[in-house]
């Protein structure tokens, strides 16, 4: 495991559009997602600060749901290499953790490498125009130094997008393991 940050592109780039299937074989496009803030995240199964924080992304994306925030979760790892990371494997992930928003495989890994994804977990909101506000952690909590997982950091920034305001342009990258490349 190799802690990587996220590469923080710059704040205003366009959200890249993608067209990718669940582990069930349902196709998403970018261009279906409501016109509402959206947060791509880019995550996996196996990787210990994804698992930290699956619970509390998992409430997360309900909660905000409600509020009009699109979620959707990629994984890009190479599953080949990784078959924790398999889409039989991520099937069973929305299953226990109770993912209410579409997790998708990125086989060609193409989706990461357009949105300069480095790590997992990695996100990325954009507001309702598709303009990239905040890229960061979760919140300040890694597995083992104690710090509640709140959601604090990317908390703030949606709702700054959603009361119609900019976020802080102070983030935090976020933390995690490097995307698995082919």
């Amino acid at each position: 495991m190799t802690l990587t940050p996220s590469t923080m592109a710059p704040l205003g780039t366009p959200m890249p559009g993608f067209s990718l299937r669940d582990p069930a074989g349902n196709l998403h496009n970018s261009d279906g997602f409501p016109e509402q803030p959206i947060l791509v995240a880019f995550i996996c199964n196996h990787c210990p600060y994804v698992k930290h924080i699956a619970a509390a992304m998992s409430e997360f994306a309900r909660e905000y749901r409600e509020a009009g925030l699109t979620v959707v979760a990629i994984n890009s790892n190479d599953y080949e290499s990784y078959p924790a990371d398999s889409p039989e494997r991520m099937q069973e992930e929305i299953a226990a953790r109770g993912y209410v928003f579409p997790y998708l495989v990125d086989e060609q890994q193409e989706v990461a490498r357009a949105f300069g994804a480095a790590c997992t977990p990695d996100f990325f909101l954009f507001d309702k125009g598709r303009k990239l506000v905040y890229r960061g952690q979760f919140d300040d909590s890694r597995p083992g130094n104690n710090e509640p997982v709140n959601g604090h950091d990317l908390r703030a920034a949606v709702d700054a997008v959603l009361a119609g305001e900019k976020p802080s342009e102070d983030q935090v990258p976020s933390m995690g393991c490097n995307i698995k490349w082919k």
